[in-house]
């Protein structure tokens, strides 16, 4: 039997793998594709919060459309921002992304 156990223990697996992507990697595409898991892990501690807490109401369901909705569109604009500035700097490393220095 699946409980909420289950669902959280999966989404701080999840959210905890894209923390550690997000934060130790240097790499922007992999940075980006790290904060789409962190998103995953939070779509999924909101479904299974919704199944088991308010079973009737499908509230959880709804906030991870939205979710998915946000994480699309950050994905198009991050890749856009990405690739204007591998355009510019011939570089997709975060530590050379220094556009604010003179």
């Amino acid at each position: 039997m699946i409980t909420l156990d289950h669902y959280l223990l999966l989404s701080a697996i999840l959210f905890a793998i894209g923390l550690y992507g997000a934060l130790a990697r240097r790499h922007a595409i992999i940075i980006l594709m790290s904060i789409e898991i962190m998103l995953v892990a939070v779509s999924i501690a909101l479904v299974g919060f919704s199944r088991f807490v308010v079973p009737a109401l499908l509230t959880g369901q709804i906030f991870a459309i939205f979710i998915m909705v946000v994480a699309a569109a950050e994905a198009a604009v991050g890749l856009a921002v990405i690739m204007a500035i591998y355009r510019h700097r011939q570089s997709v490393d975060a530590t050379d992304i220094n556009l604010m220095k003179w």
